[in-house]
């Protein structure tokens, strides 16, 4: 796993960061970062938290601890959320989890969707970590008629 020092992220925090809740910290790490390319920022071992960026991206990880559970929460954690993430390209990080054998939840596909009088076209996959939440990757395609 890939860290910086332990400080800020690159180019400060973003304005929403989710925090997501994982059963195993260092499962979660080894997926986030060792397959997705995600680094950490910082940690906090003591607490069971990392502080995740890749591409601009930034997400917090945190061991269950119950303080943030507002109902019971089962596997797969998240459902009804999709993280969308941008990327510069798909192919590498399919490679990279078609190397360590993570199913995909959908294949890549070319989606396109209306934004007022236009339309933005992605392409992108969706995986589910190692606790079940759902990941949209995304990766800009030039503009179509």
């Amino acid at each position: 796993m890939t860290a910086a020092p332990d400080g800020e992220p690159e180019g400060g925090f973003a304005p929403l960061v989710p925090e997501l809740d994982v059963s195993d910290l260092d499962a979660s790490l080894r997926f986030w970062c060792g397959i997705l390319g995600f680094r950490i920022s910082y940690r906090r071992p003591e607490d069971g938290f990392a502080y995740l960026e890749r591409e601009g991206a930034q997400v917090m990880l945190c061991r269950r601890n119950g303080n943030w559970e507002t109902a019971a929460l089962e596997r797969p954690f998240g459902r009804g959320l999709n993280l969308q993430i941008a990327a510069a390209a798909l192919d590498p990080l399919r490679a990279r989890l078609r190397a360590a054998g993570w199913p995909l939840f959908r294949e890549a596909h070319a989606a396109r969707y209306r934004v007022g009088d236009g339309a933005v076209c992605l392409r992108q996959f969706l995986v589910q970590d190692p606790d079940g939440y759902l990941l949209r990757f995304t990766e800009r395609l030039p503009p179509q008629p």
